[in-house]
């Protein structure tokens, strides 16, 4: 079956960084458009960023300039580099497989941005 497993997360000063890693498994990785999203505390879950088949990458825009995401299909594996991180970006991150936030995901890792 599917399985994404988020790895990564962690306490961090504002302006710092964290690289999330995702591990895919139970489906054909290098043939599905991934994503990340994101669930901040009494909030709705949000798209974050995604990277196509061929590797076209896609950003909300709040996050653009700061985070980016990339595959490797050798590897079976999804990442997030998220730089200049904001108290803001304080949030469960799910990685998932698919454009949208309906799509399945993984059991998501904290991020937490706090001086």
């Amino acid at each position: 079956q599917v399985q994404l497993v988020e790895s990564g997360g962690g306490l961090v000063h504002p302006g710092g960084s964290l690289r999330l890693s995702c591990a895919a498994s139970g489906f054909i990785f290098s043939s599905s458009h991934m994503s990340w999203a994101r669930q901040a505390p009494g909030k709705e879950l949000e798209w974050v960023s995604g990277i196509s088949v061929g590797g076209t990458t896609y950003y909300a825009d709040d996050v653009k300039g700061r985070f980016t995401i990339s595959r490797d299909n050798y590897k079976n594996m999804l990442f997030l580099q998220m730089n200049s991180l904001k108290p803001e970006d304080t949030a469960v991150y799910y990685c998932l497989r698919g454009s949208t936030v309906q799509s399945t995901r993984g059991q998501g890792t904290q991020v937490t941005v706090s001086s």
